[in-house]
């Protein structure tokens, strides 16, 4: 019955939109008025009961409208790489629908190493359409939590390491994401970095640290991207859960950023009445049921929710101002009016081959080559009689798992599968090599020796999957190490055959104790739908890979800021015996490592990583000019130009992405040694060449100064680096601000 009277006044509101003159359409339904006018109208028009049952949920992914005034309910989706099942009402259990086969996108990790704000834009446009056909309003995606530690079990969901890589690359995946007519939900806001008691644990983090690290690309997603709306996170900040936190919603947000979309919850991430009301959260999702409860189960559980009844009491009571209930419902009717109330907004479609296409060019664009001495790749189908493929995760599946970003897919192709149809049956022989399973039979390393010897090339496709400890949603991994035992069949494939090329599927960094004997190393992230296409043509060369790693590759944990102060700093330390009515320990935990995460720690330590941020490589070479500041605009505009000319001196069409770090040499307050602060990726036949041109403002200069709670420049001589990676610098020019 819910479901027809949404239709109803959804075709009611259609109806009275298109009829009669426009003084006869309340300002609400008439779309030709501005936003806050339709806001306004439509919350004097509602009562009470109908402004709270639309602050909280009514389903697992939906809050209700108001049906008596054609006001529709809000439905959201999990992204961020790919559109969700349909799940039954009141439960996780997908619904069993036939038409919901989703195209699976390459993880937000891969798109980070794509480098490219172009390959943004087409991930969102595609995701966007895939969920305006499902007649979604809310994609919850994309995720910006900084890569803190290699152990964070949801790190292949995020951008990488760097604020400034994650802020130009979320801009275009939410403005286009939104020109669909469908809101970005821009998660997880804020310092969600592991999934070890995430809802318990409490960060310490100096205000630097915050808005010099873990805040920019939130802050680039609302003020330049625009984004519609905000999810909270689970853990805590000063001792308040994120989900209705005063000073990240509220002073932050919506204070500092001027944010004027809906602040939605985690799912299960409101914790207490009072704080929801009160410290700038607008939509409850996912409260355990009855809103105290795990799994209590039924309808009713969400008239419990901490926004629902307990909200009404409360205000009823005299302790809560009713006023700040309309807060929510302006923002709220906001998010409508931009979306499923917007009929202007086009039609979206789903699993086409074109979203198949942008699919498999995203994950060609960021597999990383890591490593290729004697030219080991690419392997070309006519230079080969024979090939062994060995690994399990060449013939596994893995848009399945990880949590909630598991999706039902209309196809996903295998790595082995994708090598069969290039190759020819004929000349791929698999072995499996080892197993997650203990009680399943997998060759010996004699088995394995022997057939590598007798291969052309060798091509090992491993790493992590989607399981829990791994790469998944609500674990965080135990150990650097790859797991099932593969690092002896690894080292003994490379032994046996020195064109042994070794494939790393995962979304972290992992221990390669074995990277001496590997002549070849590519980094496969979780591709999507077209996984095994596109590591298959960047394998034979048919795509030249171009991708750059968005993260430090720690030689060893203790490479890794946040794993060197102990365990106050990771996962953090309990705080003693559970107070009265606490069901779980409180953990607290200290960035200690402050402002130098990744690249900024390792530069400062004169650490050697396996793999430098921002390093990869290419079948063909380029070779850089001498970096070249302009400064005379400096006093008119407070701009540098700085430009170079990068050529392709190989043999073949490539890719290079031209990275621009800045050094601040005089500071007198701790700074990186460099920061990334530009880069452009360019395409180049052989022998051609191009001018890369980057400008250098004042905030490319900045610290974020505590004390004024501001950010600040100072005067001195800074430098410019130009490089292939953090540590591949190939050219610098020093200027002077003064």
């Amino acid at each position: 019955m819910k479901k027809f009277i949404y239709i109803l006044s959804a075709s009611c509101l259609l109806w009275a939109a298109s009829c009669g003159s426009s003084s006869d359409i309340p300002v609400y339904l008439d779309d030709s008025k501005p936003i806050e006018e339709r806001v306004e109208d439509a919350l004097a028009r509602m009562t009470f009961d109908e402004k709270i049952a639309m602050i909280h949920a009514q389903s697992k992914f939906s809050s209700p409208g108001v049906p008596r005034l054609g006001i529709p309910e809000v439905w959201c989706t999990d992204g961020p790489h790919g559109i969700r099942e349909e799940v039954f009402w009141d439960k996780w259990k997908g619904a069993g629908w036939t038409n919901d086969h989703c195209m699976a996108f390459p993880a937000l990790t891969c798109l980070a190493a794509t480098w490219d704000p172009a390959m943004s834009a087409i991930y969102g446009k595609a995701i966007g359409e895939e969920a305006r056909y499902r007649n979604k309003n809310v994609l919850l995606g994309p995720g910006v939590n900084i890569y803190r530690t290699p152990f964070n079990g949801r790190n292949f969901e995020y951008m990488g390491e760097d604020p400034y890589l994650a802020s130009k690359m979320v801009v275009p995946y939410v403005q286009e994401v939104q020109n669909i007519g469908v809101a970005s939900c821009v998660k997880h806001y804020a310092l969600n970095n592991q999934e070890f008691a995430r809802h318990d644990v409490n960060v310490e983090v100096s205000d630097r640290a915050l808005y010099e690290i873990y805040l920019p690309a939130f802050k680039a997603a609302v003020q330049e991207g625009g984004a519609w709306s905000i999810m909270g996170s689970y853990n805590l900040y000063q001792n308040e859960h994120c989900c209705h936190n005063k000073r990240l919603l509220v002073d932050i947000l919506r204070g500092e950023w001027g944010f004027d979309g809906a602040v939605i919850s985690d799912w299960g991430g409101v914790e207490d009445t009072h704080e929801a009301l009160n410290n700038g959260l607008d939509l409850e999702f996912g409260t355990w049921t009855d809103g105290l409860a795990t799994n209590a189960g039924g309808s009713d559980a969400y008239n419990n929710y901490y926004m629902a009844e307990p909200l009404k009491r409360y205000i009823a009571e005299g302790k809560g101002d009713a006023a700040l209930v309309d807060e929510k419902v302006r923002n709220i009717l906001r998010l409508i009016f931009r979306t499923t109330m917007n009929r202007e907004r086009p039609y979206g479609s789903f699993a086409t081959e074109e979203h198949a296409k942008v699919s498999r060019t995203i994950a060609e664009n960021g597999i990383v080559l890591l490593k290729n001495d004697n030219n080991v790749l690419p392997i070309a189908p006519e230079s080969v009689n024979k090939i062994l493929v060995v690994g399990e995760n060449a013939d596994y599946k893995m848009t399945k798992g990880g949590g909630s970003s598991s999706l039902k897919v209309k196809y996903e192709v295998k790595p082995l599968e994708a090598l069969v149809a290039l190759y020819g049956e004929e000349k791929i022989q698999y072995m499996k090599g080892y197993s997650q399973k203990d009680d399943e039979k997998v060759e010996s390393l004699a088995e394995l020796r022997k057939a590598a010897t007798e291969a052309d090339a060798v091509l090992f496709i491993g790493g992590l999957n989607k399981r829990k400890h791994q790469d998944s949603e609500g674990r965080d991994r135990e150990d650097f190490a790859l797991p099932y035992g593969q690092d002896a069949v690894i080292e003994a494939l490379c032994e046996a055959n020195p064109r042994t090329a070794v494939v790393i599927v995962s979304g972290n960094a992992v221990a390669m104790p074995w990277i001496e004997k590997a002549n070849a190393v590519v980094q496969g992230w979780y591709l999507g739908s077209e996984a095994g296409n596109a590591l298959a043509n960047v394998l034979s060369g048919k795509v030249n890979p171009s991708g750059k790693l968005p993260f430090t590759y720690y030689a060893s944990l203790d490479q890794c800021g946040a794993h060197t102060f102990g365990e106050e700093s990771y996962p953090g330390v309990t705080d003693g015996e559970l107070a009265p009515g606490q069901v779980r320990p409180r953990y607290q935990q200290r960035y200690a490592e402050d402002i130098f995460v990744g690249y900024r720690w390792t530069d400062i330590n004169n650490c050697e990583p396996t793999f430098p941020f921002g390093h990869g490589l290419s079948y063909t070479t380029f070779e850089y000019s001498d970096l070249k500041l302009n400064t005379t605009s400096m006093k008119e505009s407070g701009k540098i130009t700085a430009s170079l000319e990068v050529t392709n001196t190989g043999n073949c069409y490539g890719g290079e992405i031209v990275q621009l770090y800045i050094g601040d040499d005089e500071s007198t307050v701790e700074r990186p040694v460099r920061e990334l602060k530009g880069f452009k990726k360019v395409f180049l036949q052989p022998g051609c060449r191009a001018v890369v041109e980057f400008e250098i403002d004042r905030s490319a200069l900045a610290y974020f100064d505590a004390e004024k709670h501001d950010w600040a420049t100072e005067k001195g001589t800074f430098t410019a680096y130009a490089g292939a990676s953090s540590r591949d610098l190939r050219s610098k020019a020093q200027f002077e601000l003064k």
